[in-house]
């Protein structure tokens, strides 16, 4: 994500007691799924579709081959280059681990009447929405993912934090803006609307998880949920990260694999944007980058 650092940190302290209570709340767990294989069945059994008045620049057939993708390629979610989407994206991420029919069978309704409802959640996308979807250019491979475009902008439509109190309503080009930036408890918030997890969230919008060992927290975590890292992502792409004196969080990844090198060094492993990375630091850089981890499980691991 990309923010303006004197209006981010402006609000950030105006909310900064609220913002660190919702991000430390959990939810019940509820255990209700559905499989890959029910939704590819589902989903393939749809050939074409017709085109839709609700939706006018969006392609019938790019969009049904960009759903179809999402379902065969869950990990195939590309939030696009430049947007603020990231956080829609790790949050579709945990979706289509949960429910994969009920993303398809949402988006399917969404595309044929306007509006559905997603676990509980009831979607009615402004008519700003509704035309720019279809229409996001020079993002990537996003740009000819239609089905991709609308569920973005419909979270980011429906979703509100602190960030988007002063740019509440979709203007041309608000997917690069505070419109679709999303802070650590609106993203655990969205969490325990769309999907059936329990969740556990340590971190906050400025600073750093209060954490012994932070490659300990991670490693006797991982497997047993999933993990969602809340990080400055300006740090990793520095070459002397030590030098680095001003940081805020900037990007939502979702933790895959974490260990501990002969060397002292940590390697991960994290998705974004639709394809894994690899990463090595140091244990001192690993405390620096993240700001948030949620601990995301249908147990009671947490």
């Amino acid at each position: 994500m990309k923010f303006n650092i004197r209006i981010f940190l402006l609000i950030f302290i105006f909310f900064l007691v609220n913002n660190r209570l919702l991000a430390s709340g959990t939810d019940t767990v509820i255990t209700s799924t559905s499989t890959q294989q029910q939704a590819i069945s589902f989903i393939d059994s749809i050939k074409t579709l017709e085109p839709s008045g609700y939706w006018p620049h969006v392609k019938s057939t790019l969009f049904l081959s960009n759903l179809k993708l999402n379902i065969h390629q869950p990990l195939s979610f590309y939030p696009g280059r430049g947007t603020n989407f990231c956080a829609y994206g790790a949050l579709s991420y945990l979706v289509i681990k949960d429910d994969p029919l009920g993303y398809a069978q949402f988006m399917l309704s969404l595309y044929r009447t306007g509006k559905a409802t997603y676990n509980g959640n009831n979607f009615t996308p402004s008519e700003s929405i509704k035309s720019a979807a279809g229409t996001l250019r020079f993002k990537g491979v996003l740009d000819i993912r239609h089905a991709e475009q609308i569920w973005f902008l419909v979270l980011a439509d429906h979703f509100k934090g602190y960030l988007n109190i002063f740019n509440p309503n979709y203007d041309l080009g608000d997917e690069d803006r505070f419109w679709a930036a999303t802070n650590f408890a609106k993203f655990n918030r969205m969490v325990r609307k769309m999907c059936h997890y329990k969740t556990k969230a340590v971190g906050s919008d400025l600073f750093h998880p209060w954490l012994k060992n932070t490659f300990r927290y991670l490693h006797d975590r991982l497997g047993k949920g999933v993990m969602v890292l809340y990080i400055n992502n300006r740090v990793i792409h520095k070459k002397n990260h030590d030098k680095v004196k001003l940081s805020i969080p900037t990007h939502f990844v979702v933790l895959e694999n974490i260990r501990m090198e002969d060397n002292g060094l940590i390697t991960l492993t994290y998705w974004d944007y639709g394809g894994k990375t690899l990463l090595q630091i140091t244990p001192k850089v690993l405390k620096k980058i993240i700001y948030g981890i949620s601990f995301c499980t249908k147990n009671e691991l947490i």
